[in-house]
């Protein structure tokens, strides 16, 4: 008997995901290999194929869209799906939907034009996005600056509706919930169903109409099969900033639900906003300390890096080191969000010492490829009370010896509380720091030195002045005065003097009047990856400056 089974062979195989328009991917990350079968040129991807690295994805992506790369790259336990939205050079919108396969080992899945996956975006009973497209349209808006609102409203007894009047009418109550959900919002807010009975809204906090008037708009009566139904909904909203620090989508996902939990322990009908006390109350707290633990063994922590530019120039002087937690399930999670808890658990000086390593690796590897670089330097924060770490003195020398580093290509920033705390004891810790070939920064300069005449005795080499009076001399003569005496003193004590929150052209000029050196800020670029730093700095030397944004933009 003849056997008429098909058998796909790889030639059909590749004319029917070039006919498709979709591409196959699976990421290697022990490897650092993305690999790429199908239609790959026709969705703009035909620099990458047949395999390529994760710099190149991320080179190819916009620069705004960088961190969504990062998202399929990002490590994630077997069975976590990926949907990303990504934009390239050259290229339309594709969706990235894939799934890992083994932990650490690999990642596969397909990318498509959006328009493939239009149909498969949305809730069948609502209308609305389901969960993961509305995750993909969050971290997409959440990259755009402003305040944002997430407001989440879970029907309160779904399963007695259940019970009562069937699956079938019951699916009513939730259809007319979704268009009432539609109604209350203004078009271009983010609107879905992201569970059997939760609903959720992501829309600018002007444009957003807010728990209570939400309440108002959903809980109206519904007569359905002949009884009245009248609708309670526990309530939970949070706020985020949007730009290049904004959280994670799925994290602030993750608050909104949190604050309607504790919306529901007050009873039916509740609304909470997430605080920071919520984490604390809950089992959240408990499973950070657990994963914070391990963190550091995994390599989830790691130094990100902010450019530190010449002002009068615009050409690129170094970088500042800042410390992102790489959490396989959260995100990108910023320095607020664990830190207090590394220091409850006794995790900064460990934390410390491997923020110093791992920038003065980096830079030795930016120096030694790339020969423009040999002037750069990296800064690195000591935290609060790291300066009394035994240590610390010889872990710079260790540190120096095992990179190569010149002396002063390290830069340790010191705060002046740390200082002020026992003056003459720090005196002869930052000599000693000194002599080992570590430069050194004062920190957040203006905000609580006691006296300036201890200045005058340590032996600091650079300024840097703090963020907020950046941000408010514009504004406020009292912030000008204090920068512009801030820059003087630099002058007459022969230091260098970096402005810190420089975010648009016009703040760059006005600092660069008054003779400060250096800037760092959004204006520039907020902390990048290593990857996205290493892409900066090539392209700033190409460029011969470091790109500066206009008066008003954020990043």
């Amino acid at each position: 008997m003849p056997n008429d089974r098909w058998i796909w062979d790889a030639t059909a195989s590749l004319e029917a995901l070039g006919a498709a328009d979709v591409a196959l991917w699976m990421w290697e990350p022990e490897k650092d290999r993305l690999r790429l079968t199908g239609a790959s040129r026709a969705l703009g991807l035909g620099p990458l194929a047949p395999d390529c690295s994760s710099a190149a994805l991320r080179a190819l992506a916009l620069p705004q869209d960088r961190a969504m790369a990062d998202d399929i790259l990002r490590f994630q336990e077997p069975g976590a799906e990926i949907a990303v939205r990504l934009r390239m050079r050259g290229a339309g919108v594709c969706i990235w939907r894939g799934v890992w396969l083994e932990e650490g080992c690999r990642a596969a899945g397909v990318v498509a034009p959006e328009t493939k996956f239009a149909a498969s975006d949305q809730d069948g009973l609502t209308g609305l996005l389901d969960r993961k497209s509305f995750i993909v349209r969050a971290r997409e808006r959440l990259q755009v600056p402003g305040a944002h609102e997430l407001i989440v409203a879970d029907l309160d007894r779904l399963r007695r509706l259940n019970e009562a009047l069937g699956h079938e009418r019951a699916d009513l109550v939730l259809a007319a919930l979704g268009s009432r959900l539609a109604a209350a919002f203004p078009a271009g807010a983010i609107l879905a169903r992201i569970g059997e009975d939760e609903f959720a809204a992501l829309s600018p906090v002007g444009a957003s109409p807010g728990a209570e008037a939400l309440r108002q708009a959903l809980e109206q009566p519904l007569r359905v099969a002949g009884f009245d139904i009248h609708p309670t909904l526990s309530i939970g909203a949070v706020e985020a900033q949007g730009g290049d620090e904004a959280p994670e989508a799925t994290e602030l996902l993750r608050r909104a639900e949190l604050a309607v939990e504790s919306a529901k322990s007050h009873g039916r009908g509740g609304a909470a906003a997430y605080g920071r006390g919520l984490e604390s109350d809950g089992l959240s707290r408990l499973a950070l300390e657990g994963d914070l633990k391990g963190a550091m063994g995994r390599d989830e922590l790691a130094p990100y890096y902010q450019p530190i530019v010449r002002l009068s120039t615009g050409g690129l002087s170094g970088f500042e080191a800042l410390v992102r937690w790489r959490h396989p399930r959260r995100g990108l999670l910023m320095p607020e969000e664990f830190l207090p808890l590394c220091e409850e658990m006794g995790l900064m000086g460990e934390l410390g010492a491997m923020m110093m390593r791992e920038a003065a690796r980096q830079l030795a590897a930016w120096r030694a490829r790339h020969r423009a670089a040999g002037d750069l330097s990296v800064s690195v924060n000591l935290s609060t009370g790291e300066i009394d770490r035994p240590d610390l003195v010889a872990d710079v020398l260790s540190i120096r010896r095992e990179t190569d580093l010149p002396p002063g290509a390290l830069k340790l920033e010191v705060t002046e509380g740390d200082v002020m705390r026992d003056p003459d004891k720090a005196a002869v810790i930052l000599k000693n720091l000194g002599a080992a070939g570590a430069a050194l920064a004062l920190d957040d300069f203006g905000t609580g030195f006691s006296s300036l005449s201890y200045l005058t005795r340590l032996p600091f080499d650079t300024l840097k002045i703090d963020r907020y009076f950046v941000r408010t001399m514009a504004t406020n003569q009292g912030s000008a005065k204090i920068v512009s005496s801030v820059v003087k003193l630099g002058q007459d004590l022969a230091l260098e003097v970096v402005a810190e929150g420089v975010e648009n052209a016009g703040m760059a000029r006005q600092l660069l009047a008054l003779g400060c050196d250096y800037g760092q800020g959004f204006g520039y670029a907020p902390a990048l990856s290593p990857q996205e730093a290493e892409v900066y700095l090539n392209e700033s030397y190409v460029d011969g400056a470091a790109p500066v944004k206009a008066r008003g933009s954020r990043g």
